[in-house]
């Protein structure tokens, strides 16, 4: 799969391959609405490999021309939304929603770059009102599948407990084995009473700095090949 990316603005790393391949092996079908697409990465890959229809909405214009070119150039078919998801008035309601969201804290020292700090820091979709529209949006056994900081993981967890977002699987992605984790990926379902399944960590490298057999797996299922370059994709 080819798609593009800016060379200024937020581009997709391995958070998202991970998140991809973490969603993939829930078998996602029926609607699924992507939050924050950005390039459009994680439900590009969805898309491509399950029978879905995809919603994708992001509140930069600028990343939504990238997101809706990708889907084009892969010849699938996707309904988009400009602007804030807390301000998403569509009334369809969706088997799964998946995210990576800004997650960054907002107290540390930020990027002036505009689409970065949009895309990266968490007071652009604070979490307990992006959980809060995720219940008005998520069917009453639907999905919400998203990556965040493993550091504020008390707090997803509350805010999802509150909401009835039963968080049913999780995993904490740690950099090699004797580092902390500083990503954690949920599922959780509406109006679930299961007990919370706690995965095994995903260790992205070896001692050699080497990417883990997992790691590689998730990459070659992606099959992604990247194109930076900033054009105007409006014409």
């Amino acid at each position: 799969m080819y798609l593009y990316q800016p060379t200024n603005a937020y581009a997709y790393n391995s958070d998202s391959i991970f998140l991809y391949d973490f969603i993939y092996s829930f078998q996602p079908k029926g609607r699924l609405l992507d939050v924050g697409c950005g390039v459009g990465i994680i439900s590009l890959l969805l898309t491509r490999d399950f029978n879905i229809e995809t919603t994708i909405i992001d509140k930069q214009e600028f990343m939504l021309k990238y997101a809706k070119h990708n889907y084009e150039l892969n010849n699938l078919k996707v309904h988009s939304f400009l602007g804030d998801f807390r301000e998403f008035l569509n009334t369809e309601k969706y088997d799964f929603v998946v995210s990576n969201p800004p997650f960054y804290d907002s107290n540390v020292k930020q990027s002036e770059n505009e689409h970065l700090n949009i895309a990266r820091y968490a007071h652009h979709l604070p979490i307990e009102s992006f959980i809060t529209k995720v219940k008005k949006v998520l069917k009453p056994r639907g999905r919400f599948i998203f990556c965040y900081d493993a550091k504020q993981l008390d707090r997803l967890l509350l805010t999802l407990t509150e909401n009835k977002i039963n968080p049913e699987v999780i995993r904490f992605v740690h950099s090699k084995i004797d580092r902390d984790s500083k990503l954690v990926m949920i599922a959780a379902r509406m109006n679930s009473k299961s007990m919370m399944k706690v995965m095994p960590p995903l260790i992205v490298f070896d001692k050699d700095s080497n990417y883990n057999e997992e790691a590689n797996r998730a990459f070659f299922r992606a099959n992604t090949n990247s194109i930076k370059g900033d054009y105007d994709i409006g014409k």
